[in-house]
Parts: structure tokens; C-alpha cells; sequence
């Protein structure tokens, strides 16, 4: 108390006083609830790591890089990409799911590693339950591709080359259990042709092994292909998708060449674990729907030959991944797949 109020006679210094805690208390009350808002709502504090379950340097990584840039703008904090490949992709959903699920640990990832991989793969985590979709980020398809060492200028000439080499050739995926896996062994015997799998830990691997002739055939994203194209040395004869690709519009669908079932539409997402504040996923997903809806970002992901997505709702994905998890589980066990 300062020396002016200490002279104040008694009666008067004691109604000052309880004037000032008057004052004190509605102070007090106001500041408490700002202070827990501002605490609730005050994510991200510190850097947010995008985990990737692919080697640098292909789809994911790249879709990553493009998004965590705008993530980063867009909250003031850096979201930063560290790849952790291998396992089919587990690798990376179990370092995340080892961290604090505070949302300053999340994952990019392609659907399959949740909706193929457990199907031929075994997993130690649940993949309907122990991750979450966030928001899609882009559209893609799978092609056949070979290098040039192989002969053939369109599917029937390839079938027919196939036909003629003793025990068939190899063929690459990107990862077992997957569908650049599994695309193969349904084009395989439709066709009445043998190609070996030869499983690679991502995509960027077994492009390289391709273009270095180890192995002269696999099925991979449009997205890791098309950078290639130009140098020459691989080919491409067809896309397992619904219709051709803007990207490559003189190549012909699977089901165009008469095989139908051929078909292996895939997406690229965000994925957080399930215990994550809901508050935080629906901001992270507002934000992906902005940043992909920006001109400029959308350019740049058609440059690499990938479709940016309208990021479907948590809910909707988590419906998707669900269907797509039985539909690929029942291909995998037509084709003899199984767990290992």
C-alpha cells in the first residue's frame, strides 16, 4: 500500500480497500477464461513434423514438401518432412503412432499402406482404427512402364514378347501387397503371361533399378513417371484407370486394350492418429482445402503430374479407406496373397 493511502483515516482506508478488491475480482474472472481460450486454441506453438513413409524423392515426399510450405505460411510454424520409408510404408505409421498424439506428429501417406499393405503385410498396428484420415491431397493412377531394353511398342506387342521369354520377366512395385503389386499379377493371368514381383522399398529405388536395366517392367504413379518420360529410356503402355489421363492423353486405358478389371485409382493424404483434438483436424483440413485450391499450388502439382485433390471430409475418407480395405483384400486373396 503506498504512503498516500496509509494516511487515510481507518473508515476511509477500509473502504478504499475493498473498492480496489471490488475492482480486482471482475479483473480477474475476465482474464481466466481468455487465458484457457488462447491455450486451447494455440496450436501449433512449435514445429510440426510430417512424417512420410516413402524414401525422398518420390510422390510423397514431393506432395509433402508442396503442402508442408503452405502449412507453414499459412501457421507460422515450420512443418518439416522426414522421411522414414520401408516396411510397405509401416515404418512410418509406427513412428508416428509412437509419438504424442498432440498433433505435432502427422503422417503423409498413400491410402494403400492402411488399405493394401495389411492384406499381405503383416502389421502391428490396426488399420481401420489406429490412424485417421485427415484430407486427401491428390488423385493418381498406376501405368505400365518399361525401359528400353524391351522391345515392345504397345500392351499386345509387350503380351506377346512376355509369351516368348522363358519364365517371363520381372516386374517392379513400389512395395509388396500394394497395387503396383498386385495390378501385375491380375494383368499376369488375364493376359495368360508370367511376371516375377520384384518388391522395392518406394518408388524412387525401383526406378532406379528400371532405368539401369535390373529389372524392365513395373507399375507406378504417373506422378514418378512422367519426369522420366523425357529422358527417353522407358516407355509407357498403359493406365489402370477409368479413362485416360490429361497428362497422358495418347496412352490408352487397361480397359480400352480389353482388360476391365484392371483398375487401381489411388489417393495421397494426411493422417493423423485418432486421439488428436478434433479441432486440430478440421483446422488442418481447412487449411490442405485452401492451400490446394490456390492456383499456384494446383499448377504446380499438374507440372509434376499430379491431380490435386477436393479434400473429402475425415468421415468420408474414413468410409473410403474402409471400402477400399475389403475391396483390395478380397483382390489379394483371389490372387493367393496372404499375411507375412
Amino acid at each position: 500500500m503506498s504512503e498516500s493511502h496509509r494516511s487515510l483515516p481507518n473508515d476511509k482506508r477500509r473502504r478504499f480497500c475493498a473498492a480496489a478488491a471490488g475492482l480486482a475480482l471482475p479483473t480477474a474472472s475476465w482474464l481466466a477464461p481468455r487465458t484457457a481460450s488462447a491455450q486451447a486454441g494455440a496450436w501449433p506453438q512449435r514445429p510440426v513434423r510430417l512424417v512420410v513413409n516413402a524414401p525422398a524423392g518420390g510422390a510423397a515426399d514431393i506432395a509433402a514438401r508442396i503442402l508442408g510450405e503452405g502449412m507453414s505460411a499459412s501457421f507460422g510454424q515450420p512443418f518439416v518432412v522426414d522421411n522414414k520409408g520401408g516396411g510397405s510404408g509401416t515404418i512410418g505409421i509406427m513412428d508416428v503412432l509412437r509419438a504424442p498424439p498432440d498433433g505435432y506428429t502427422l503422417l503423409v501417406s498413400v491410402d494403400a499402406a492402411f488399405t493394401e499393405v495389411p492384406h499381405s503385410v503383416k502389421v502391428s498396428f490396426d488399420p481401420l482404427k489406429d490412424m485417421r484420415p485427415v484430407a486427401d491431397i491428390y488423385l493418381g493412377a498406376l501405368v505400365l512402364i518399361g525401359n528400353d531394353t524391351v522391345p515392345a511398342k504397345t500392351l499386345p506387342e509387350l503380351l506377346d514378347w512376355l509369351r516368348r521369354q522363358p519364365g517371363g520377366a520381372n516386374y517392379a512395385s513400389y512395395s509388396a501387397g500394394t497395387s503396383s503389386h498386385y495390378v501385375g499379377a491380375q494383368l499376369a493371368k488375364a493376359a495368360n503371361v508370367s511376371l516375377n514381383h520384384i518388391p522395392y522399398r518406394g518408388s524412387p529405388p525401383a526406378m532406379q533399378d528400371l532405368l539401369g536395366g535390373q529389372v524392365p517392367l513395373m507399375f507406378n504413379g504417373i506422378g514418378n513417371v512422367l519426369p522420366q518420360l523425357k529422358t527417353g529410356k522407358i516407355r509407357v503402355y498403359a493406365i489402370a484407370a477409368e479413362q485416360r489421363s490429361e497428362f497422358l492423353p495418347d496412352v490408352p486405358t487397361f480397359k480400352e486394350l480389353g482388360y476391365p478389371d484392371l483398375m487401381s485409382l489411388v489417393w495421397m493424404g494426411l493422417w493423423a492418429p485418432p486421439q488428436v483434438p478434433a479441432t486440430i483436424v478440421e483446422r488442418l483440413h481447412a487449411e490442405v482445402a485452401r492451400i490446394l485450391a490456390q492456383p499456384a499450388t494446383r499448377q504446380r502439382f499438374k507440372e509434376i503430374g499430379f491431380t490435386p485433390a477436393a479434400p473429402r471430409r475425415s468421415d468420408e475418407l474414413a468410409r473410403a479407406v474402409q471400402a477400399d480395405y475389403q475391396r483390395a483384400g478380397a483382390i489379394l486373396r483371389t490372387l493367393g496373397v496372404t499375411p507375412a
